[in-house]
């Protein structure tokens, strides 16, 4: 198995920029078909939804997009008691770390006498959670993101999903969904799931936001949709950064690195280190691993080791730690003597995992943590998903006579300098 090393000091310019830049590339790519994808199901409707669901996962042609209610009963019935208990779990976690985020109501604050201005938050009409499937099946991802919906008080929730053969959802996803209060569930994939949640057709009803990681298709998708639904964070293939110095274990760095490795060929998944010796330990350790991996994983692992993956040499750790703020990874895990000490000097990550204790796989299933998470270089400004996603905020003024006694002179020489001598006579003339 060839697994990329590099020394980042020797590398050419076009190589960085593809390492940093990573799926993106392939991203821009993939817009002219989504487009037409998306063109399709706002003329269609449901035919088209039916159709690709039959071209791209091989549903049947008559099956129904919306999922009855009677199969959220069947899908519990299908899950052994110890999945049912590990959902149960991981949820409560998820739930445990969002509830006191970002608090509902009205809070005022006196600017100047007689001026009260404030905020009121409350949550958004409707949202949905996009699960992708052909690479595995992902309630994870449905918890992760329905939970902070469900405490922002969202009162309409729903799921999209690409169906299985028989035009079924993933029963696990089903369940999950039940725990979570999502009412609606929808058997679609890929950027029609997305096209059919932003325009409506005859059995899916729009909503106003919908979130959720993908293919580079869906990453098109979101793209191309952003002026008629909120897309939320840039979720695209996985990504992660192991920043290593020469005291971990190769053998470990290796399980970790694999981790986001085997989502897909288009994931990004990179030890960064000084340590030559580390470098080559952990790639003994990742071809061996990945060789017993099965398929299609151990194609992904593959793909992704040669390509935007594998293991890059820095001269010391402040190279190190400057080029994994360029990268802005989804996931980081920070594995040196002191990751603390470290801590400080990483600017841009979705999430930052300290120590030999915690891996990927930790925090992408029972931490609590939301592991929805900015890809593409995104966490230099996008943040996980937090109940905050599902709100929104108004401003509330509130002017006491005297108040606008106390501004009106200020406020009216503003709109004479802008050039609004409507705004002006509005102030002075009350």
């Amino acid at each position: 198995m060839n697994i990329n090393i590099r020394r980042w000091s020797e590398l050419a310019e076009d190589e960085r920029r593809k390492i940093l830049s990573r799926s993106e590339i392939d991203i821009a790519e993939a817009a002219g078909t989504v487009s037409d994808i998306i063109m399709d199901v706002r003329k269609r409707g449901d035919s088209a939804l039916k159709d690709l669901n039959h071209r791209f996962d091989g549903s049947p042609k008559d099956a129904a997009i919306r999922i009855p209610e009677s199969d959220f009963d069947d899908a519990a019935g299908r899950l052994t008691p110890e999945i049912k208990e590990a959902l149960e779990y991981s949820v409560e976690n998820v739930r445990r770390y969002h509830a006191d985020q970002a608090p509902d109501g009205l809070v005022w604050k006196e600017i100047r006498p007689g001026i009260m201005a404030g905020e009121r938050t409350g949550p958004i009409d409707s949202a949905a959670f996009y699960v992708p499937r052909a690479r595995g099946s992902f309630p994870s991802m449905l918890y992760m993101m329905a939970v902070p919906a469900q405490i922002a008080g969202v009162p309409r929730l729903a799921m999209a999903s690409p169906p299985d053969k028989f035009g079924k959802v993933d029963p696990a996803c089903l369940y999950t969904a039940g725990l979570c209060g999502v009412g609606e569930v929808y058997a679609m994939g890929g950027a029609q799931a997305w096209a059919a949640l932003a325009y409506g057709t005859e059995s899916v009803e729009k909503v106003d936001k919908c979130l959720g990681p993908g293919s580079k298709y869906v990453a098109a998708a979101k793209r191309l949709l952003g002026d008629v639904l909120d897309c939320g964070l840039p979720a695209g293939p996985s990504e992660s950064v192991i920043l290593a110095d020469s005291t971990p274990d190769p053998r470990l760095v290796a399980q970790d690195l694999l981790v986001e490795a085997e989502h897909g060929s288009d994931s990004a998944a990179l030890l960064i280190t000084d340590s030559p010796e580390l470098a080559s330990a952990s790639a003994a350790y990742l071809a061996d691993y990945a060789e017993k991996l099965p398929e299609p994983r151990r194609t992904f692992v593959s793909d992704v080791l040669s390509g935007y993956g594998g293991i890059i040499l820095v001269d010391d750790m402040s190279e190190g730690v400057a080029l994994t703020n360029d990268i802005a990874t989804e996931h980081l895990q920070i594995r040196t003597a002191d990751p603390f000490a470290v801590l400080g000097r990483i600017r841009h990550a979705g999430e930052i995992l300290l120590g030999e204790n915690t891996p990927f796989s930790a925090a992408n299933y029972s931490v609590g943590a939301n592991a929805v998470l900015p890809t593409g270089g995104n966490a230099r400004t996008w943040s996980g998903v937090s109940v905050g996603d599902f709100k929104k905020r108004s401003s509330v003024v509130y002017l006491t006579r005297d108040g606008l006694n106390g501004l009106r002179g200020h406020a009216a020489v503003l709109a004479e300098y802008e050039g609004f001598p409507a705004h002006k006579r509005a102030l002075t003339d009350r």
